[in-house]
């Protein structure tokens, strides 16, 4: 039997196991990929400007109901606390990363929400949230899963609410990770969705999604580059009707 196939289990989307079983769900590897070091690496030096560039976008308003959309390893996390007073709520697919998220919030349980569930069906209630954000999901899911994730969180967005999101830019043409060869392989090969999700359009995904709910953007989403355009974070807010 295939290794992947042992990861299987409770709800784990089969396309997760299959490609990054290694990554999120075995527990030795939540504990390895776990230090700042190798997250720092695995982003070519650049996870503390992507983590403060997505913190200052962060809605900071009293009362503000926050969703991050998966868990992530590193102190994006945490810093959502220290970033703003207000209600977070955290959901993922596997137990070994909710656990994760809990021991680094232990001090501030009783503002966060940690929910077993997956984000292309999310069990909140229409309008429930203010922002979600997303930190590197995207990219790791394949077109259909996206396509579902998005249609999700225009259903559960607020109107006037916003949508936070930290990733990779499109295709990089030019940059010249892309244009090695071998730096584009390894890419390509951990990770294999990330090729098709280069040349998606987020924006236009998006809008059809919240179209279909009867909301919209209000104008273009603020957009911040980093790492020579090979990273960006992106805030699209929405109208209040």
């Amino acid at each position: 039997m295939a290794i992947y196939k042992r990861f299987i289990k409770g709800g784990v989307p089969e396309y997760l196991a299959h490609h990054y079983w290694w990554a999120y769900l075995w527990d030795k590897s939540i504990w390895f990929f776990d230090h700042q070091p190798i997250i720092n690496a695995i982003l070519f030096g650049q996870y503390d400007k992507l983590l403060q560039k997505t913190l200052r976008h962060v809605d900071a308003r009293s009362g503000a109901r926050l969703l991050q959309l998966t868990c992530v390893y590193g102190k994006l996390t945490p810093s959502l606390f220290r970033n703003a007073d207000n209600e977070v709520h955290l959901c993922d697919v596997a137990t070994g990363q909710l656990e994760l998220a809990r021991s680094k919030t232990q001090d501030i349980a009783r503002r966060i929400h940690l929910t077993r569930m997956n984000a292309e069906t999310l069990a909140y209630a229409n309008d429930a949230f203010d922002q979600l954000i997303l930190f590197f999901l995207f990219h790791e899911l394949p077109t259909e899963a996206r396509q579902n994730v998005y249609d999700e969180m225009a259903r559960v967005l607020k109107p006037g609410g916003s949508v936070l999101v930290t990733e990779y830019a499109a295709t990089p043409h030019h940059h010249l990770l892309y244009r090695f060869p071998l730096t584009r392989w390894v890419l390509g090969t951990l990770e294999p969705f990330l090729p098709g999700f280069w040349q998606e359009d987020v924006t236009a995904k998006l809008d059809e999604a919240l179209r279909k709910q009867g909301k919209s953007l209000a104008g273009e989403p603020h957009v911040e580059y980093c790492f020579g355009g090979f990273y960006r974070v992106m805030r699209y807010d929405l109208s209040g009707c």
